[in-house]
């Protein structure tokens, strides 16, 4: 695919280093996706020590510490001079009924009465603590307010005067006892409080449940950690193999590929980052240089493997595995996602930065909120850079075929997007993407001629 010669010249902008992938240019932990057996077992140990002490965790120990606390603090102690006094109000009370002498029986009654209630106070601060809520402390009050109110209302104003006059008239006999009255009205009582026992049952219940799905979510989380933490252990079992078999002998691959198919089919969004960073950082997913004859990875010289874009051999190669994947909100920093098919894929708000997403298949995928800073879409100048091809081979050299497929992308307030991707993904990104694209394609030739 040629660029026609009657369009603008693109800004002659030279690749910086933000786009040479170096660990040292960014401040990550470089040591979270080690594949040593040690640190793995001390990175499992971590997460579920940090599992133990999740929010939740903690503040239901708080709760009960602070109940426990509160219980012994609120435990009901009298002084013995209390319940001397009391019993001595007790005796005068008795004296004054056996005497027949209504001043010792009215001061031991009143003396009885303040000290009991005295006594009894805490325990029903408690009580009312434990049964009745601050809303049913409130709604209580309330009612009892409105009685007082209704009461005083019926005395002072004359209200209650016209009342009784319209009472005499009235042929209660006809209407009924006083005690059939009073029956009615204590069933009426009853169906109230056995409505708001029904209504106390439902809050109790409602919490309850609540309080199970947050300790289902805990512990499907814990279970996916878990889970994730066995494929890394596998996984560098393979490649920590004394003949190094995950590298040298095409079936170890083969089940390393299915491993990562599976596991990503049962974790989410946050899981698969996680799989994606540590395959990654190790080197799993990209083309390394191989002996012809050995298939073993071919050293660098600097303590590395030698890469090779164009003939070599991942060791987990992605596929389609991704194609249609709920990535969004996740940390996708350094990660080599290229050559991968990211069809319909979820990336919104996602943390690209460095990412290299050369030959990625982007067709239709949701890139808006994400980190564009420093991403790498193609390979070799910008004048030739153009889409991978299902026909052409990539040349590295001078960027054909090396670039992502753009087409129908959604870049909607992407934020950090150097001139280098925004001229690339308005050239090739299709007309009803360039305007997603912020800053605008203005200027800028649409080589997909659509």
């Amino acid at each position: 695919m040629t660029i026609e010669s009657n369009s603008s010249h693109p800004p002659s902008l030279e690749p910086n280093s933000d786009h040479d992938l170096q660990p040292d240019d960014f401040d990550s932990d470089t040591s979270e996706n080690g594949l040593t057996a040690e640190g793995l077992a001390a990175k499992q140990a971590l997460a579920a020590i940090s599992s133990l002490q999740s929010p939740q965790n903690t503040n239901a120990l708080k709760r009960a510490t602070s109940n426990f606390k509160e219980l012994s603090r609120n435990q009901l102690s009298v002084k013995p001079r209390a319940l001397i006094f009391t019993l001595l109000a007790i005796a005068l009370t008795f004296i004054g009924i056996i005497i027949n002498n209504s001043f010792l029986g009215i001061l031991g009654t009143f003396a009885t009465l303040v000290l009991s209630i005295a006594m009894l106070f805490p325990w029903l601060q408690d009580v009312i603590k434990e049964w009745f809520s601050p809303q049913d402390r409130t709604l209580l009050l309330g009612f009892i307010g409105l009685l007082v109110g209704i009461i005083g209302l019926f005395r002072f104003t004359g209200i209650g005067a016209i009342l009784l006059r319209w009472g005499r008239t009235i042929n209660w006999d006809a209407s009924g006892t006083l005690a059939e009255w009073f029956g009615a009205l204590g069933q009426i009582f009853i169906a109230v409080i056995a409505v708001y026992v029904a209504w106390r049952q439902y809050v109790i219940s409602k919490d309850l449940t609540i309080q199970q799905n947050l300790l289902t979510v805990q512990q499907n989380i814990i279970t996916q950690q878990q889970t994730i933490d066995s494929y890394f252990q596998g996984v560098s079992d393979l490649v920590l193999d004394e003949e190094g078999l995950l590298e040298d002998w095409p079936q170890e691959r083969a089940i390393a590929e299915g491993r990562t198919a599976a596991i990503f089919s049962s974790v989410d969004g946050s899981g698969k980052a996680k799989i994606l960073r540590f395959l990654s950082r190790s080197k799993l997913l990209t083309p390394l240089k191989r002996d012809r004859r050995l298939g073993r990875a071919i050293l660098d010289g600097i303590g590395g493997y030698a890469e090779d874009r164009l003939e070599g051999v991942r060791v987990i190669d992605l596929g389609v595995m991704l194609a249609g994947a709920d990535l969004s909100q996740t940390d996708l920093r350094w990660t080599d996602l290229s050559e991968a098919n990211l069809v319909r894929a979820n990336l919104s708000g996602c943390d690209l930065v460095k990412a290299n997403l050369s030959r990625t298949i982007l067709y239709d995928a949701n890139l808006s909120d994400a980190d564009l800073n420093a991403v790498r879409l193609f390979y070799g100048s910008l004048e030739k850079a153009s889409p991978r091809s299902r026909t052409q081979p990539p040349d590295y050299e001078t960027g054909e075929h090396t670039g992502a497929v753009v087409e129908n992308a959604d870049f909607s307030n992407v934020q950090r997007m150097s001139e280098l991707a925004r001229y690339y993904c308005c050239a090739w990104c299709g007309e009803k993407t360039r305007g997603t694209i912020p800053g605008g394609c203005e200027g800028i030739p649409n080589k997909l001629g659509r």
